[in-house]
């Protein structure tokens, strides 16, 4: 037995319970005939002239309904005898190359056959401006010589900064459209004033380029699309303000305020710029955005299939697998940290060989003084808070919530022969 196993062997993993977080379902049954309809507003079609060429920026977000919008908007294109095709609107992710941003666009069900649209993947930018400040401005050259952009994107509070604009439309086009220069240079003075630059970037790209409207999306707590609104370029910072506070109101959370363990199985860049969302877990890359439980250790244990390696966020984690670390590319992940300019997210948590050792590695650091009283979570990722599991500790303030229903008897987590949970 190596001296890992025996500092842990005698660690004890609570027992849990499968429990029902309850929050507002409000859903849109049929989205995409909103989206035909909002489509029809004035501002909107309207400005999209037979024979145009057509921008259609997508980022890389696991945005419910993503290729559904897309698809959509590009036969409204079409119908208009306009000629759309997509431009990745992601600043550096996929790796920062044009094949993997079109990789990314794949993940999402979003290809040049499925959308009846071509993707023009580029990582050449060209300077339009400068702020006041001196960042320069950069946008993707493809997209700056189209005869019109439209920018889709979901509305919801940022991972690492707190304003009255904060992941949206104006980021998309400040940071997505900018490619990874452009993402280089929005962050280059750091989360600090990220707020100002965004709103500053965005303002200014839209009286330069034509970009012609946003579709804005909110969805509930459970990754479910509640809102889609066409916003006019003339009415895009104004509306997004009013529809941040909806998301941020709709965001799923967990419903305990204190927690030893939390338990994450998947991290990816589908799920969360940071691979999870800080506020969810309340463990954020920077000290300008708050929010969420007081959690004292955090264990991540595996990759989604779609982050294609990255592994950005599980530096904020305390714990992870060397399953995860096997399938961390570096390349990417790094990738988001020279970008951002924040490196902590992109470092390796500390290893260990299995889940089983990765959890009592949490239990026997999380600072109680009887390992059996762990008050422990176990979520699937940060997108997904309707069903989780918690731990004995944890039932009696469980049955006193009334957002919380109680799923289950106690059981204990099932591991297999190599220490993993048996999903």
């Amino acid at each position: 037995m190596g001296i890992i196993q025996e500092l842990l062997k005698d660690i004890p993993v609570p027992p849990v319970i499968k429990i029902r977080q309850k929050f507002d379902a409000s859903i849109l049954e049929h989205p995409e005939e909103i989206l035909k309809l909002e489509l029809q507003k004035p501002g909107a079609m309207d400005q999209i002239r037979p024979g145009q060429q057509v921008a259609v920026a997508v980022g890389s977000r696991g945005v419910a309904n993503i290729a559904l919008f897309t698809k959509t908007t590009i036969d409204a294109i079409k119908a208009a005898g306009a000629h759309p095709f997509l431009v990745p609107c992601m600043g550096s992710h996929g790796g920062a190359t044009a094949e993997g941003q079109t990789g990314v666009l794949h993940h999402l069900g979003i290809t040049d056959e499925a959308m009846g649209a071509p993707i023009r993947s580029s990582m050449e930018v060209i300077q339009i401006d400068s702020l006041s400040n001196g960042l320069p401005v950069y946008v993707d050259k493809i997209a700056a010589e189209a005869d019109a952009i439209v920018v889709i994107n979901r509305v919801k509070p940022h991972t690492a900064f707190r304003g009255k604009i904060e992941s949206g439309i104006m980021k998309m086009i400040a940071i997505g459209l900018g490619k990874q220069k452009g993402a280089e240079a929005c962050h280059q003075l750091g989360f600090k004033y990220m707020a100002v630059n965004v709103r500053q970037m965005a303002n200014l790209m839209m009286k330069k380029l034509p970009i012609v409207f946003g579709i804005a999306l909110v969805e509930n707590a459970y990754d479910q699309t509640c809102r889609v609104e066409v916003l006019p370029a003339d009415q895009i910072e104004a509306r997004e303000e009013v529809l941040l506070e909806e998301a941020k109101a709709r965001l799923p959370k967990i419903l305990f305020d204190n927690l030893d363990v939390l338990v994450i199985d998947y991290i990816g860049k589908n799920i969360s710029g940071d691979g999870m969302d800080p506020n969810v877990t309340g463990r954020y890359p920077t000290p300008y955005a708050h929010g969420g439980p007081d959690v004292a250790k955090m264990v991540v244990l595996d990759l989604t299939e779609e982050t294609d390696g990255n592994a950005n966020g599980v530096g904020t984690a305390d714990f992870t697998t060397k399953r995860l670390v096997d399938k961390t590319n570096l390349e990417a992940t790094y990738a988001n940290g020279l970008t951002s300019t924040v490196c902590a997210p992109t470092k390796i948590a500390t290893t260990l060989d299995s889940d089983l050792l990765a959890i009592k590695a949490a239990v026997k650091t999380c600072n109680i003084l009887d390992y059996t009283k762990c008050k422990l979570v176990r979520i699937q990722d940060t997108l997904h808070l309707g069903e989780i599991e918690i731990s004995v500790n944890l039932l009696e303030e469980a049955l006193g919530h009334p957002d919380i229903e109680v799923l289950t008897e106690a059981y204990e987590l099932s591991f297999d022969a190599e220490g993993n949970i048996s999903k």
